[in-house]
């Protein structure tokens, strides 16, 4: 049996030379993959739990399970994850007819490591269609600062990149392979596009942390519901920019409507600005582009009292945070700089599809938290969506052809992977320039 994963092309950026293509590819994660015992074909892992009777202890689940490759027909019908535009891009099936539902996959330049993103005074470029995400859905494409190597050789993992180990975010998340309900994997997050037709959001995450970093209770791993989530190790809230957040209703959605028709494929390009122009700089600026039928848009501006700015900034994290009454984490653990620091060192990037039966995605497209009144407080309301009707048990039914496409993958120097002609209409009500 010959596994094989998908394959990739990227291109590498320049104002002078133009973009250049650079071949990598995509592994599966390892929380999608079966774990049998070693040498036959029994479920190590169902979900009812890892099995006694190869897992009485973390130690002997090492030595008794192992991680089954995945063919190219497994990634296809198995996981739902096709190649499209001649390896230029991907589709991901939020459900197949044999499951599963969602996927999370990582980037790669060669088959036992992942590809290292360095994006301090760069900007990262990508085409993405979302036409068939509806309320609850999450299409996201996101950078974490996990090891190249997928974490081979630390704890007994003998997998590796190989095999789509060693995944950390900045929720400090309690993964599968982990056997202690108390530990968690924490890491920088910086989320470049999380989204279904109805609301998009972009949100850096600095952490204290370098690399995957294990956390130990509520405290640390920010888990508790008293106050410890902003104790932790990572800043779980981040600050996002979700333009209906912040006031701008018809700036993204679903129609013609709208300033960004997210019925259409578009471009976003997504610029990290520092404070001097060089790669030596501090991160001060994270500033978005979209580009939809040849035109450049502008994001848009904030509408909400004493918060001004189309763009990530300090700045406009720390009035954000103070109009929407929400506790500044960011701040707290470096913002942009923090951010910055740890786009220079690199990150890895992931491509993924999913649904929430945590929060009903209500953080994204709906009303957050629960239980607050949208008219009373600030920021409470995300997008037009109803979180209940966002529950995977009420969404799976009715969403099982749902699908999104991410292709023509670019980065490289400021304003060199993106070209556009004409100009785009302007919408007063927005307060976005277009250019």
């Amino acid at each position: 049996m010959k596994f094989t994963s998908p394959s990739l092309v990227i291109q590498e950026c320049t104002k002078a030379g133009g973009c250049q293509d650079e071949k990598a590819g995509l592994v599966l994660d390892s929380n999608w993959r079966w774990v049998h015992n070693v040498g036959g074909y029994q479920n190590c892992f169902s979900d009812k739990g890892w099995n006694p009777t190869f897992c009485p202890d973390p130690e002997s689940c090492k030595k008794n399970c192992s991680l089954e490759g995945v063919t190219a027909k497994g990634y296809k019908k198995t996981y739902g994850v096709r190649e499209i535009d001649d390896g230029r891009g991907v589709k991901l099936d939020f459900m197949t007819q044999g499951g599963n539902v969602g996927s999370r996959l990582y980037v790669t330049d060669g088959e036992e490591s992942y590809k290292m993103f360095k994006l301090l005074n760069r900007e990262f470029t990508l085409d993405v269609d979302v036409h068939k995400l509806n309320c609850g859905m999450n299409g996201a494409v996101y950078f974490i600062e996990m090891d190249k190597d997928g974490g081979k050789g630390k704890d007994g993992n003998l997998a590796g990149a190989k095999f789509g180990t060693g995944y950390c975010d900045a929720q400090c998340p309690h993964e599968k392979f982990e056997t202690n309900a108390s530990r968690g994997i924490c890491c920088v997050e910086m989320d470049i596009w999380e989204a279904n037709k109805h609301a998009t959001a972009f949100t850096p995450h600095p952490c204290s942390t370098v690399g995957p970093q294990k956390c130990m209770g509520d405290i640390e791993c920010g888990y508790g519901e008293n106050g410890e989530r902003w104790m932790g190790l990572c800043d779980k809230d981040g600050c996002d920019l979700n333009t209906y957040r912040m006031g701008a209703k018809t700036f993204y959605g679903n129609g013609s409507s709208f300033a960004v028709d997210s019925n259409e494929p578009l471009t976003l390009v997504t610029q990290f600005i520092t404070h001097d122009g060089t790669d030596e700089g501090n991160l001060t600026e994270i500033r978005r582009l979209y580009i939809q039928h040849g035109k450049v848009i502008a994001n848009a501006a904030s509408r909400i009292p004493n918060v001004t700015g189309s763009a990530i900034t300090d700045g406009f994290c720390n009035a954000q945070k103070k109009a929407f009454g929400d506790y500044d984490h960011h701040q707290k653990l470096g913002g942009l700089v923090s951010m910055g620091e740890t786009l220079k060192r690199g990150m890895v990037l992931s491509v993924s599809i999913w649904n929430d039966y945590a929060t009903h995605m209500a953080w994204l497209d709906a009303s957050f938290p629960p239980g607050e009144n949208a008219s009373e407080r600030l920021g409470v309301l995300r997008g037009p969506c109803n979180a209940t009707l966002s529950n995977p048990t009420v969404l799976r039914p009715k969403n099982k052809n749902g699908w999104v496409k991410y292709y023509n993958i670019r980065y490289g120097e400021i304003d060199s992977t993106y070209s556009a002609s004409g100009s785009a209409r302007r919408l007063d009500d927005i307060g976005a320039v277009f250019v």
